[in-house]
């Protein structure tokens, strides 16, 4: 959440011509996180509508783009580059690769964005508790869905190329799509269509919080968060209003803490990074569930994938993970003021406290004081189940 919106308040400046300092970015930010909390805290089903809504007006702008393109690419008149502009000419042999690095360390940090553009498809899982007949949804929905939206964004990436100049999108920061309309339809398009990506970026928000929030209420209702009676809540508004709280806490201390110039690109790094390591562990687990000496768990779920897939997705993630340590080639380092291996140390800090953590209340105090403990299902205030770790004394 924290990256989309930098963007958005980026794009929000543009659009209504104010500088876009580091300052203001945060401060438009900051305020469109907390519009996000208070819709999906206070007013759920509301919330939903708009998400749902500006989801669909992402999906039009998208087909508008890719459609603008490819009249654009086949030389429609009247979607010609205006002759104002620098010309692109970005599909001849002689300029296709021209600049472009072919590091370990780049191609990584390249596909963490191409990630972070699917992201939205796994937070479908985070909530499939609020969905009817979740097993059949996911078979049906998610090929679906990703299969449309990776021809849109290839679609759309085949306009940009066709319509803005490579030297434009370098010195373009995040606004490729005010460039693309610029440079077709003239500048007065230019801040209109901030304003629609603006939009754009606030449902992807409204959708990253919706679904974090759960799973921080999710790890509540398994209780191994401190103070899970509260985070696994649905007061007072019957949404997880406390879940939904400490993700936007740490967007906004992300927001905050990340440099003026590496925010958005440390923060979309220090949000894929986590995901490839936990993609990687759970795919490894899976893995292991096919041997022999995991046989005895007979895992047998409705919905599972193909062994090959597994074994594909392990050494993907692997290369997500362990490449970031390579040094990149000189000239081509990832951040201006941080050193490269910033989202690598951040996010394995992290998730060390989080296992100490674990160690520290889950085993060694239990040990120490002579009890261990055993996880027992209750039952909430809202009807909804919970666990909870009774002590048990060693010996009974």
């Amino acid at each position: 959440m924290s990256a989309s919106s930098v963007a958005f308040g980026e794009y929000v400046l543009h659009a209504l011509a104010y500088e876009r300092t580091p300052t203001n970015v945060r401060i438009v930010a900051f305020l469109c996180s907390t519009f996000c909390l208070i819709v999906h805290g206070a007013f759920l089903k509301s919330g939903l509508k708009l998400q749902n809504a500006l989801g669909a007006f992402k999906l039009a702008v998208l087909v508008l783009i890719a459609g603008s393109g490819f009249l654009s690419l086949i030389g429609v008149p009247g979607f010609a580059v205006g002759e104002d502009y620098d010309q692109p000419n970005n599909y001849t042999w002689q300029t296709f690769w021209e600049g472009s690095n072919f590091g370990a360390n780049a191609f990584v940090i390249g596909m963490y964005n191409v990630i972070w553009s699917y992201m939205g498809y796994s937070n479908a899982n985070y909530a499939l508790s609020e969905v009817r007949d979740p097993v059949r949804t996911i078979k049906v929905a998610a090929p679906l869905a990703m299969s449309f939206v990776a021809f849109a964004y290839v679609s759309v990436n085949v306009a940009y190329f066709a319509v803005v100049s490579k030297a434009d999108m370098l010195n373009g920061s995040t606004i490729p799509a005010a460039l693309f309309f610029r440079n077709l339809y003239g500048p007065s398009t230019e801040r209109a269509l901030s304003v629609v990506i603006s939009l754009s970026m606030l449902g992807n928000m409204l959708s990253t919080l919706f679904a974090q929030g759960r799973v921080v209420q999710e790890l509540g209702r398994e209780g191994v968060l401190p103070y899970s009676s509260f985070f696994a809540s649905n007061k007072p508004f019957n949404a997880p209003l406390p879940g939904l709280f400490a993700q936007y806490l740490i967007s906004v201390l992300l927001m905050a803490l990340a440099p003026p110039g590496d925010a958005y690109l440390l923060i979309v790094n220090y949000s894929s990074y986590p995901l490839a390591l936990f993609n990687l562990v759970i795919s490894g687990g899976l893995l292991l569930l096919y041997t022999d000496a995991f046989k005895s768990y007979d895992w047998n779920p409705p919905f599972r994938a193909y062994k090959f897939a597994v074994v594909f997705f392990f050494l993907s993630n692997a290369f997500l993970v362990l490449v970031p340590m390579i040094p990149p080639t000189s000239g081509y380092e990832p951040y201006l003021h941080l050193p490269y291996y910033s989202h690598v140390v951040g996010a394995l800090s992290v998730g060390l406290l989080g296992v100490v953590y674990w160690f520290i209340f889950f085993r060694w105090i239990p040990k120490r004081n002579g009890y261990t403990l055993k996880q027992v299902t209750v039952i909430q205030e809202d009807g909804v189940p919970r666990s909870v770790f009774t002590r048990i004394p060693e010996g009974t």
